[in-house]
């Protein structure tokens, strides 16, 4: 399954990248170095690079708890391979902010598949807005309600910038995954409707 496929490749990316910093660097998402030197691979080697174990984990747990629904999900409506845009579209498209805000600021990286793994989940609350995902691992909460409070979270956190948490990546990569199955296929919307407003 391409969900395991992409677990197992970040697994081992990020452990060579545990074991010599300096590749972790050649690979984090530097917009400026994106713009001003060409380095546009950054855009998604970055979504294979985490800080460190515990970000790594966190990252891939929740990337599995909800990536092989949606995965059987997107291959059950005839779009398998579109799930590769959702995961990946999702790096990239939360990316873009950070890249226009921050391309002349030699100093800013990030690193992660947050943005990613935001997309996927956030496919998930449009396809079941009113599953459990528990917040913490431990407090149920209806997808729906828990993305609404996430979008706000993240937005908050971001204009505080007191953290190394790059709260931009999440917003716009959970954004990007609600969106893009519709996208895909429109009558998905009537779906979403009706399952939102008949828990």
């Amino acid at each position: 399954m391409i969900t395991y496929l992409i677990i197992g490749i970040t697994l081992f990316v990020s452990y060579l990248c545990f074991r010599d910093p300096a590749k972790m660097m050649r690979l984090a998402f530097d917009p400026y170095r994106v713009v001003h030197t060409g380095e546009w691979y950054r855009i998604l080697t970055h979504g294979f690079v985490h800080a460190d174990l515990t970000h790594l984990l966190v990252n891939m747990f929740t990337f599995w708890s909800f990536g092989t629904y949606i995965e059987s999900a997107f291959a059950y409506l005839g779009m398998k391979w579109s799930y590769l845009l959702l995961y990946f579209g999702g790096m990239i498209v939360a990316s873009l902010y950070d890249l226009i805000k921050q391309k002349d600021n030699p100093y800013y990286s990030s690193i992660g598949a947050s943005g990613a793994v935001s997309a996927v989940l956030f496919s998930y609350i449009f396809f079941e807005p009113w599953g459990m995902i528990y917040f913490f691992a431990i407090l149920p909460i209806p997808g729906i309600l828990f993305g609404v409070l996430y979008l706000i979270y993240c937005q908050y956190m971001a204009r505080q910038a007191s953290d190394r948490i790059n709260h931009n990546a999440h917003f716009w990569g959970a954004v990007f995954g609600f969106i893009l199955p519709p996208l895909l296929r429109p009558e998905l919307v009537e779906l979403f409707i009706s399952q939102a407003f008949n828990p």
